[in-house]
């Protein structure tokens, strides 16, 4: 496939994948758990979830009551004492929510945490480390299910994909069929690919990464490949790659 070609068919499997039918239980993903509640938090709480399994992780989700957001946190503790999922323990899903519930109930939103750094020098990565930072600031609890689930504060070299985060910002910030554009102070060239094994495989056959190692300069290199394909909105491409890779219609 010449590039000019990986373009054309680039653009219009985005095109044809931005439908909110190619969503459901048998082609199951968490941006339908986050678009039936569309506020930033029960979406970041879907994305921290997103790793592992795609019915498993949507299955894990529809169990979640959101609500538990606005109420007591003892309420919290009581109504999720008996869930679990993989890493974590019923404690880190509990003290997750009560740590957002914390933030919702000071009427800050968590926009407000991640533009003031983000905006600076227009890198989505200072955004997340402050937005990670007070995450970690209002809630003492620690625990390696809990921290797997918020994930390291960014360094100035990051090695994390930060897959997770990045889609979540995926879902924040574009506005289209299938993303939420929640967040309004975020420009969608700053975006970075949410990428996970199956856009990695992919990105490298299809000649978009050159690197070997899945890590944060394999996303810095596949960002940067499809900002050439369309500087404005690079990540409009992320959601083709992925199922893409997933059905292995390319392999």
């Amino acid at each position: 496939m010449t590039y000019d070609t990986l373009v054309e068919y680039l653009k219009k499997e985005a095109t044809k994948r931005n439908n909110t039918l190619d969503i459901n239980q048998d082609h199951p993903d968490p941006l339908m758990i986050a678009s039936l509640y569309a506020d930033e938090f029960s979406a970041l709480i879907c994305a921290l979830f997103s790793y592992g399994n795609a019915k498993a992780i949507v299955a894990f989700l529809q169990r979640l009551d959101f609500n538990l957001l606005d109420v007591e946190e003892s309420m919290i503790s009581q109504a999720l004492q008996s869930y679990r999922y993989r890493f974590q323990t019923p404690e880190d899903i509990q003290a997750l929510f009560i740590t957002l519930n914390r933030i919702k109930k000071s009427s800050l939103s968590l926009e407000k945490f991640f533009l003031p750094a983000y905006q600076k020098h227009h890198n989505v990565m200072d955004g997340l480390g402050a937005l990670i930072e007070i995450l970690y600031d209002v809630n003492p609890y620690r625990s390696r299910g809990y921290q797997f689930l918020l994930g390291t504060i960014p360094s100035a070299q990051p090695t994390s994909p930060y897959k997770r985060w990045h889609m979540y910002l995926r879902w924040m910030v574009r506005k289209d069929n299938l993303d939420l554009g929640l967040w309004k102070g975020v420009d969608t060239k700053d975006l970075l690919m949410p990428l996970d094994t199956h856009t990695f495989t992919l990105g490298k056959k299809l000649g978009l990464i050159q690197r070997k190692t899945y890590d944060f300069k394999a996303v810095l290199e596949l960002s940067s490949a499809l900002k050439k394909i369309d500087p404005s909105d690079p990540i409009k491409y992320d959601f083709a790659l992925y199922r893409l890779g997933q059905e292995k219609i390319l392999s």
